[in-house]
């Protein structure tokens, strides 16, 4: 028999015994109670990195524990595979998307069983494949039918060189990422799903996803933006139009002295159509368009506009408004345009400081009058209306509803609710998507596929090069195509759908990977395992890929498909994986390979150290999860993963702390092998027998440890602490002396505490623990072994009672842990309530104490 700790032989026999059996291998059974578990899946990149490490062991661990307790896990993976990196490669090296696709998934496969994750690889899936897109094909003339789908002109970036749209993130400082010319902001008819038809039961059951962390439902919460107040029209001082504007703060409507417009409005151009500032105006909006929209709207971007040459009138005072376009003010909330009022919002106080724009204060601090000429910064606190008609001299909260009553009866304004969610535009004038299901019909018009005719197949034969324009576009034998209603000659769309489509659904598709029939769903499957009882991923999917999810469960739901109302019921964000970055002056970045005692090996420069951040390529400070797992093994790698912080939090990457991961694992090895002879015959300790010493404190911590980890686990998911509980056990069993062979009892003990260390650790780093397990010569597998049960009374705490005197005299008692220490011991007799009365405003002059039994505090 091998006794040296081998984990590489250990890991493939494990491995591959568990893929022989399909150890894994989910199945319906309603007798007993599931548990989904997922993660959320990769794109196929080429290589997992230790983010996807981290996640993925996060997830088998619950996975694992949970399948021991007796729970029906399903813990399934595939692959979020279409996307632009594909159809980039395809551009640049000449190889097509699905061939680089495919290759990367065939290796990041073998990556992620390298890792022994519990995956059910039979339910595996690739939404690159008709199999999978053609039911989301389905749902989309679904939701045609219902008009839940429509088509509207929308705003794109367009590369005149390349002829194709650009994504928000392929335009860098305005220009295009792949050629550098500027890139131009085009309408395009663009296919929508109608999300808001769904916007207040995805805001509602926000407050019914108690698993969920309050970080991501208010994320959720704020992209969803619900605000209820008063549209208000405003008039224009020379025309009959009208300016219609959203606020929630109609108290402060007598301030409005100017209004503010986005620059992308159309009623900037219109304004300024014919006058002398046009001109101006247009080379201002096409500057701001190209800034980025997160930047425009933070407090210390620099506030910019240009008057329109225009004015409007306030409806309550009838003064005239200056109009401008400001770059702080974005299209897409409320109506796009803004009143101002600059006594109090502090960017339209300096916006009215840098044009000299006029300012009224309405509402007074109470505490320290406003004067307008003196005032450095807006107030945005409450206080008593001033200069606002009939409304001054009111709390200004408290006229909310009287000015919008006043509105509403002069016809100047409405009370309305809006929203910052934005209809989710699908369109992609990509390759490499699955084909939306529209037909192009001079005499029918649009014509949706029938439902007969899917999948409509993205075609394999297309050329793919860098000249521009769309690649399905220009693939004859894809547009040609017969008018399903008229037969006669007709178009398909060119377009693709947005991945997040693909992501927003396959939690339910793999409920049931093998159906074949429609709607791709099978109910009686997908009601026994949905929802996912918990999801896994990154924060930076907090709103979108969510929120998407969410608005699909509910669209399925209505048509039939599935029967719950929200897809995942518990949420874990796990923190990101960090390391610090290390550079030289010559030559930049470099990877940790490139440095050798601190040195660069190319120039033999001085390595300078910086800042922890996010492992990333282009920051060099990466570890490849392939030297991992050869150098140490994989349960090292997921050891140090779970071990080096709780998994909400950032992970700081330690080569030390992967060391000691190596190395416990090594003295777990070591004892087990220490003892294996001896006890391979025993049978764990059944208690029927008393303790003292050394056999009980092992046993004691042998349950204690049970209940830890447990509890760490079930609850908290803070494995760190679970493992650290187990290592203080391990300890404790290197510190029991080395019994006689022949002392039956003590070697009971000691096989129960190695067969808990074995089964506490089996979720964690389970290649080593099955090896561990069938050396004990156990025949069942650790994977189908059930979870350990703590017997509390032997777990529990012994309890003493300490007596508290003062000056000799009986005045309290405390109860405490018989393993407390002494110091502790003191400090809760001296803040116990009773003797903390008694010896307040008294001079302490010693504590007598005699150890585990009475302390005598002696005052004067």
């Amino acid at each position: 028999m091998n006794r040296k700790y081998k984990p590489h032989e250990i890991e493939e026999k494990w491995q591959k015994r568990w893929e022989e059996e399909k150890t894994f291998k989910a199945k319906e059974d309603p007798g007993k109670e599931k548990y989904y578990l997922l993660e959320m899946f990769p794109y196929p990149s080429g290589r997992i990195h230790m983010g996807h490490v981290r996640n993925y062991t996060i997830g088998d661990v619950v996975a694992r524990y949970k399948r021991m307790k007796g729970y029906n896990v399903l813990h399934p993976m595939g692959w979020d595979s279409f996307g632009m990196p594909a159809e980039n490669a395809a551009i640049e090296h000449g190889i097509h998307p699905s061939k680089w696709t495919n290759e990367n998934i065939a290796y990041m496969r073998k990556q992620l069983k390298r890792m022994g994750f519990s995956y059910d690889w039979d339910r595996e899936l690739s939404v690159c494949e008709p199999e999978y897109y053609r039911w989301e094909q389905l749902f989309f003339l679904w939701m045609y039918e219902k008009g839940l789908v429509y088509k509207k002109a929308s705003a794109i970036n367009w590369c005149a060189d390349c002829k194709t749209v650009l994504a928000n993130e392929q335009v860098e400082a305005g220009l295009c990422w792949r050629c550098g010319t500027e890139v131009e902001e085009r309408y395009l008819e663009q296919w929508f799903f109608r999300i808001t038809y769904y916007v207040e039961e995805l805001l509602d059951y926000c407050d019914k996803l108690p698993g969920w962390p309050e970080r991501v439902l208010t994320m959720q919460k704020n992209w969803i933006g619900k605000s209820e107040g008063v549209e208000i029209t405003f008039p224009m001082a020379d025309s009959d139009e009208e300016i219609k504007v959203f606020t929630t703060r109609q108290d402060t409507l007598f301030g409005a002295t100017f209004m503010l417009i986005a620059p992308e409005h159309p009623l900037v151009m219109e304004l300024v159509e014919g006058k002398p500032v046009e001109k101006d105006v247009r080379k201002f909006v096409e500057k701001i368009k190209k800034q980025d929209l997160l930047i425009r709207t933070s407090d210390y971007y620099e506030k910019e506009g240009i008057f329109l040459d225009s004015y409007c009138l306030n409806p309550v005072t009838n003064k005239k408004m200056s109009i401008y376009a400001a770059n702080f003010v974005l299209a897409e909330y409320g109506t796009g345009c803004v009143m101002a009022v600059p006594t109090h919002d502090q960017r339209d106080f300096e916006f009215a400081r840098e044009y000299n724009l006029p300012m009224v204060v309405v509402i007074q601090d109470p505490d320290n009058p406003l004067n307008v000429k003196t005032m450095s910064e807006a107030y945005v606190g409450d206080g008593i209306l001033i200069n606002s008609g009939q409304f001054s001299g009111v709390e200004n909260m408290s006229a909310l509803d009287s000015i919008a009553d006043y509105l509403e009866s002069i016809d100047r304004g409405k009370r309305t609710v809006v929203y910052r969610l934005r209809d989710w535009g699908i369109s992609r004038q990509r390759y490499w998507g699955a084909p939306i299901p529209i037909i192009y019909c001079e005499k029918c018009g649009t014509v949706p596929v029938p439902e007969s005719d899917l999948p409509v197949v993205l075609p394999e034969d297309v050329e793919l090069t860098g000249g521009g324009g769309s690649f399905l576009a220009r693939h004859k034998s894809f547009v040609e195509t017969t008018c399903p209603s008229c037969e006669g000659s007709a178009k398909r769309e060119t377009d693709t759908m947005d991945t997040f489509v693909e992501s927003s659904w396959y939690f339910d598709r793999f409920c049931c990977a093998d159906y074949s029939d429609k709607p791709g769903l099978d109910r009686k499957r997908v009601d026994y395992w949905m929802p996912v009882d918990q999801y896994i991923g990154g924060i930076e999917h907090a709103i979108l890929h969510l929120l998407y999810s969410r608005f699909y469960t509910k669209m399925l739901r209505d048509f039939g498909a599935l029967g719950v109302d929200e897809p995942f019921t518990n949420l874990l964000t796990q923190g990101m994986v960090c390391k610090e970055t290390m550079k030289c002056e010559e030559h930049g970045y470099l990877y940790p390979d490139e440095v050798k005692d601190g040195k660069c090996i190319h120039c033999h420069g001085e390595v300078t150290m910086g800042k922890t951040e996010k492992m990333s390529k282009s920051l060099k400070n990466v570890i490849d999860p392939d030297y991992l797992i050869e150098k140490y093994g994989a349960d090292t790698a997921r050891l140090f993963c779970l071990f080096a912080s709780p998994p909400e939090r950032d992970l700081e990457w330690s080569d030390q702390g992967v060391d000691g991961s190596f190395r416990f694992l090594g003295r777990v090895w070591r004892i087990v092998m220490e003892y294996l002879d001896d006890i391979k015959e025993i049978e764990p300790f059944d208690g029927k027998e008393d303790l003292e010493g050394d056999l009980k404190n092992l046993r004691k911590k042998t349950h204690q440890t049970i209940k830890k980890v447990t509890n760490d686990i079930e609850e908290r998911f803070n494995f760190n602490t679970a493992i650290s509980a187990v290592m203080e056990l391990v300890n404790t069993l290197y510190q029991v002396k080395r019994t006689d062979k022949s002392d039956a009892k003590a070697l009971s003990v000691i096989r129960e505490a190695i067969e808990s260390i074995i089964i506490l650790l089996a979720p964690i780093v389970p290649h080593v623990t099955e090896e561990l397990w069938e050396m004990l010569g156990q025949s069942e597998n650790l994977s189908d072994v059930s979870w350990l049960s703590c017997d509390e009374s032997i777990a529990a705490e012994e309890k003493i009672t300490i007596v508290i005197q003062i000056n000799g005299k009986l005045r309290s008692r405390i109860v405490v842990s018989a393993d407390e220490s002494d110091e502790r011991i003191k400090e809760l007799a001296l803040s116990d309530e009773r003797i903390s009365k008694l010896v307040t405003g008294k001079e302490l002059v010693k504590e007598i104490y005699v150890p585990k039994k009475l302390i005598n505090i002696v005052v004067k």
